[in-house]
């Protein structure tokens, strides 16, 4: 039973690393801290964090480096690190971390239609696991949407509502910006569930979790750097940490969203498969939703609530069609 039960263990801490990470990224993108920047200072650090790990840990049982997995690595590093991470940083500033956190719940359904286009998972229409597998994706898709199109009357929070009123004529102004952030986000979901299918495909050539870990921080570092110094080209500002939010952001986000994260991704991924792994993701939308509301003062709107319900409806769906195999 302990066996059994160390996967969704390590899933359920990794989404409360997850959690953790929207809430006190947020508060630094909200005092001006530049994504971009945050990108490249996260995965630093996760590289610096996991290297002497895996260079004690893994020393005999690394396979030997071959242009294919050279080539695999860079592409990981460019799809999550670099691009999802900007998308999703830069969607987080124009919405907030429980919109965004639950915009991330469509993850598993493209996780779902990608392992079956690449033959990593296994669907037979007459089957009722398989049937439920692809309602759940359709469920969940339509949650998304929902959630994107509709906010509905505000929920009048008792702990919320001293900043009920400052927060109602910002995002009355800034409707089009919350259209613009939910689709970065989902662009960055995406290439994420492109991620995760590559690296369960290269696990399969390359072995070494913690190896692999690391590689991908440092590649995504030096790549993100590039992006982030287009971005930013003439404000050398945005690379002070200016706050102790920043510096707090930079170091969690590396150490628990990178670092710890994708070892454990790959952990599971080995064992359960890469559907498995993403369908743990409401898990972190109801610990962002209760913490951001306590701690950012976000407003909670009807529709977001109804949305991220039909969300975990479609997603348990398709996670107990996978079980049921």
């Amino acid at each position: 039973m302990l066996k059994q039960a160390k996967p969704f263990v390590a899933l359920i801490l990794q989404q409360f690393g997850y959690a953790g990470m929207s809430i006190i990224s947020k508060a630094a993108l909200n005092q001006g801290m530049s994504q971009h920047v945050l990108v490249v200072y996260r995965h630093i650090i996760a590289a610096v964090i996991t290297a002497p790990f895996a260079i004690v840990l893994e020393r005999k049982t690394r396979p030997k480096m071959t242009f294919s997995i050279f080539f695999k690595i860079m592409l990981l590093a460019f799809l999550e690190p670099v691009l999802d991470q900007n998308l999703y940083y830069t969607g987080m500033k124009y919405t907030t971390a429980t919109f965004a956190t639950a915009m991330c719940n469509v993850l598993p359904a493209f996780a779902f239609i990608m392992a079956w286009i690449c033959r990593l998972e296994k669907v037979n229409i007459k089957k009722v696991h398989s049937q439920a597998k692809i309602m759940g994706t359709i469920v969940a898709v339509g949650g998304a949407m929902f959630m994107t199109m509709y906010n509905g009357p505000v929920l009048n929070l008792p702990w919320a509502k001293q900043a009920n009123h400052l927060h109602h004529s910002v995002n009355a102004a800034n409707n089009q910006n919350s259209v613009k952030g939910a689709l970065m986000i989902i662009a960055g979901c995406v290439c994420w569930s492109s991620f995760i299918i590559l690296q369960a495909i290269t696990l399969k050539s390359y072995p070494a979790e913690l190896s692999l870990t690391s590689l991908m921080c440092l590649m995504g570092a030096g790549q993100g750097t590039f992006v982030a110094l287009g971005m930013e080209w003439g404000n050398p500002a945005a690379w002070s940490l200016r706050s102790q939010s920043m510096i707090l952001a930079s170091l969690y986000s590396g150490v628990f969203r990178s670092g710890f994260a994708y070892y454990i991704q790959g952990l599971v991924m080995i064992q359960k498969g890469p559907v498995f792994v993403t369908a743990f993701n409401p898990v972190g939308l109801v610990i962002v939703a209760i913490l951001s509301s306590f701690i950012l003062s976000e407003l909670m709107y009807l529709g977001r609530v109804i949305g991220a319900v039909i969300i975990v409806v479609g997603l348990y769906m398709v996670l107990w069609g996978e079980e049921v195999v």
